[in-house]
């Protein structure tokens, strides 16, 4: 076996899963499954040497031509990024920019409204860097496997406050507000004040008003956790019709037709309050 079939061939299992329509095979959360019985039954253990030694097998050739060329076009250039994307402490960094100030155009554009928050885990961002220079498919699909669907809400100014906390507690990304933090007693983060970010001018949020937020459907399964909390109380919550991996590379050509590159961005949108930190440094 040549050494590129078993990478050729782990790409063409991920596309036909996608193919397939199995999108909890993928996403980082599903119901769990219902307890089996353990039944006692002999372990056998055998080992095969991947290598030049194995020989080709015609089906898995036949069935890897129906999918080279989709594996090939994964590395097709989409866009061109100027500087590296990283994934740092608070806020999950330049990469947490970048996919949540996608998130956001995208579904201010698909709803044709400005969208004033964009909201996602860091935890769900699964490649840690993007070198400068050509954007494919392939940086996407690393960066994003999971099959999470984007999804709209209402919640009032109160409780995007109590979100941010969440947010901010969690180090996740956001797109939209500049949040001032502290680190308290307990090494843990705090919101201090957050503020809607508007071209560039700090804008208050208003406890009353009612703001429409996206994000992914992940964080509002997961029963039990911090976002759920609040997120249970969202109102007119509704599905965008888009994965986050799809919004991501839809943003990205759309950039790229408007000629515009994609940036690495460290733009103040995390603001460390030293003075109030307890002597702690600001977290990288």
């Amino acid at each position: 076996m040549s050494r590129a079939k078993p990478a050729l061939l782990s790409w063409a299992l991920l596309l036909g899963v996608l193919a397939g329509g199995a999108p909890s095979a993928l996403g980082q959360a599903s119901a769990p499954a219902p307890a089996v019985a353990p039944v006692a039954t002999p372990a056998v253990v055998t080992q095969t040497a991947i290598d030049r030694s194995l020989p080709d097998d015609a089906a898995v050739d036949k069935m890897l031509e129906a999918y080279s060329p989709k594996v090939r076009a994964l590395d097709q250039p989409i866009g061109k990024l100027i500087g590296d994307l990283k994934k740092g402490s608070v806020g999950a960094g330049s990469l947490g920019n970048f996919v949540t100030d996608g998130l956001r155009a995208e579904a201010s554009g698909k709803l044709g409204k400005p969208i004033l928050l964009a909201v996602t885990n860091s935890g769900g961002l699964r490649k840690s860097d993007i070198a400068e220079g050509k954007l494919t498919f392939r940086d996407v699909f690393e960066l994003l496997p999971f099959e999470n669907a984007l999804v709209t809400f209402d919640l009032t100014g109160e409780q995007v406050l109590d979100l941010l906390r969440v947010v901010t507690s969690h180090r996740d990304a956001q797109s939209g507000t500049r949040i001032k933090y502290r680190v308290n007693s307990d090494k843990q983060l705090e919101l201090e004040s957050a503020k809607f970010l508007i071209d560039g001018v700090e804008k208050e949020i208003d406890p009353a008003a009612l703001y429409t937020v996206i994000s992914i459907d992940y964080l509002l399964i997961v029963t039990g956790s911090d976002y759920a909390t609040v997120l249970k109380k969202a109102t007119n919550t509704r599905p965008l019709g888009l994965t986050i991996r799809d919004a991501i590379t839809e943003y990205i050509k759309a950039e790229t037709a408007a000629g515009r590159d994609i940036k690495s961005t460290l733009d103040g949108r995390f603001v460390f309050d030293k003075a109030a930190s307890v002597g702690a440094e600001e977290p990288k």
